[in-house]
């Protein structure tokens, strides 16, 4: 971990020191997050949630830029799980997850205020509950339901890694709007004790659209 922030921070201080033109700006979106992974069940689908936070965009010409990112990010996935045992049941599981990540962009303007952007990103894990709601319904046809809400930040690695590929648009040299896919890299899940027997691959997925400001 020391070394990627050494390596964020010495890249951050090379663009900052060679380019044209730096701007500050903030964004924040709406986020479609999921978890993908060898097994990784139909059982999983995507949860919404939100980003927010800042950016500096480090311009060296008309056409090419770097831009880091400090965002904090809802993630997680949706996980159901129906079966019969003595009762027809339905559990729902929420993983939301919340992460301060750092993205590192390169971007390129082949034309106008359209910006093609690509560059890896680094998350710490902030907070992790799982709202679970359940229903069971009997032979009889009696419908029973359940909810709670746990904090797992215990079964979730502290630190994420990613890599991003996003479009966006400048309509002016302020206002900007961007949609961006971050591919997990790393295993998100640390379980152990009795609970290592349901340790499963699972990597961040998210599909983010935002809208931002540069000043």
């Amino acid at each position: 971990m020391k070394k990627v922030l050494i390596s964020a921070i010495a890249l951050f201080a090379f663009g900052f020191a060679n380019a044209q033109q730096v701007k500050f700006g903030v964004k924040a979106g709406v986020n479609f997050a999921t978890f993908s992974g060898d097994a990784v069940s139909s059982d999983v689908s995507m949860k919404a949630g939100f980003h927010a936070g800042g950016l500096v965009e480090l311009k060296f010409t008309d056409k090419l830029a770097l831009q880091p990112e400090l965002l904090f990010s809802m993630q997680g996935a949706e996980i159901v799980d129906q079966g019969f045992d003595g009762v027809y049941y339905t559990d729902t599981f929420k993983r939301n997850l919340g992460y301060l990540n750092l993205p590192v962009m390169l971007k390129y303007y082949p034309i106008g205020g359209l910006f093609l952007e690509g560059g890896p990103q680094v998350g710490f894990l902030i907070s992790a509950k799982s709202k679970n709601e359940s229903t069971e319904t009997d032979l009889g046809g009696n419908l029973e339901r359940f909810s709670s809400e746990t904090d797992v930040k215990n079964q979730y690695k502290s630190v994420d890694f990613a890599f991003n590929l996003g479009v966006g648009y400048d309509f002016t040299p302020n206002f900007f709007v961007g949609a961006r896919y971050s591919i997990g890299l790393t295993n998100v899940n640390d379980l152990t004790g009795p609970l290592a027997i349901y340790e499963v691959d699972r990597k961040n997925n998210v599909l983010a659209f935002s809208a931002g400001y540069k000043f």
